[in-house]
């Protein structure tokens, strides 16, 4: 099934009132933000998408898909489910290589044994710890673990939607990472307290008592500022990378991060 579109219709938020916001629609191929403080129901939001809820959570909120109801089957059918989540907390537990591991998830999503080495290649250029083949799961660090999973989600997943919850902290290049998911044609969510993502969607959903407060449209001047904090973070996986071959690092000049 071809997703061109979700749409997300407002319910209620904590204060058992109408949510200010009362739809959104959100297209193929975009980059869609959910911001808001700790405890304002960013997790309530993308916990009623990843359910496809129907005014059956605590929120009331309905997730129409291409502007329809989704069935039964389409909610409840693992072979069938629709969205892909990247969580905040990411370890894999198998006791397996990658290669076995990515092998095995293309063999059960029909994919061909040639998708494994395009998804470590892919991986590769979202971490600056090389990943290999014959590398154990169990050994990946976060960053790796998370870089493996975006490309797998892009290359080998179906799934046309894309959750991610704060990728801020995997230690990734984040741009190139939600660049390679909207790319390939997903509807691409991201809760984030960053300003660097935060900039970079075309639009995010600001969270307030547990209802969608506004939707605010991110202006030319915010995805310029984007670019330029995003070097910063460049910087700083390159002086995390010098740090972890033992490197020394004495002075940090400002010209180093080409602003």
């Amino acid at each position: 099934m071809i997703i061109d579109s979700i749409t997300i219709i407002g319910g209620y938020n904590k204060k058992d009132e109408k949510e200010p916001v009362e739809k959104i629609d959100i297209n193929r191929g975009e980059i869609f933000g959910v911001v808001g403080a700790t405890g304002s129901g960013k997790s309530s939001l993308i916990g009623d998408i990843e359910q496809l809820s129907q005014a059956d959570t605590f929120s009331k909120r309905k997730i129409l898909v291409n502007g329809e109801e989704p069935s039964y089957e389409d909610r409840t059918n693992p072979r069938k489910k629709m969205v892909a989540q990247l969580s905040q907390n990411m370890n894999f537990l198998a006791d397996m290589s990658v290669g076995d591991f990515l092998s095995l998830h293309a063999k059960c999503r029909g994919a061909s044994d040639k998708c494994v080495n395009a998804v470590i290649n892919l991986a590769n250029t979202l971490t600056g710890e090389p990943i290999k083949k014959d590398h154990e799961l169990t050994i990946l660090s976060g960053g790796q673990s998370r870089a493996l999973m975006v490309a797998d989600v892009a290359i080998i997943s179906d799934s046309p939607i894309v959750l991610i919850d704060e990728i801020e902290n995997a230690g990734i290049r984040k741009h190139d990472a939600l660049k390679v998911l909207s790319g390939h044609g997903k509807i691409v969510m991201v809760v984030t307290h960053d300003p660097v993502l935060a900039l970079m969607t075309d639009r995010r959903v600001v969270m307030k008592n547990g209802g969608m407060d506004k939707v605010v449209g991110t202006s030319e001047a915010e995805k310029s500022l984007s670019k330029k904090l995003n070097k910063i973070d460049e910087f700083m996986l390159s002086l995390r990378d010098k740090v972890r071959h033992g490197e020394v690092i004495e002075d940090v000049e400002m010209g180093d991060i080409g602003l």
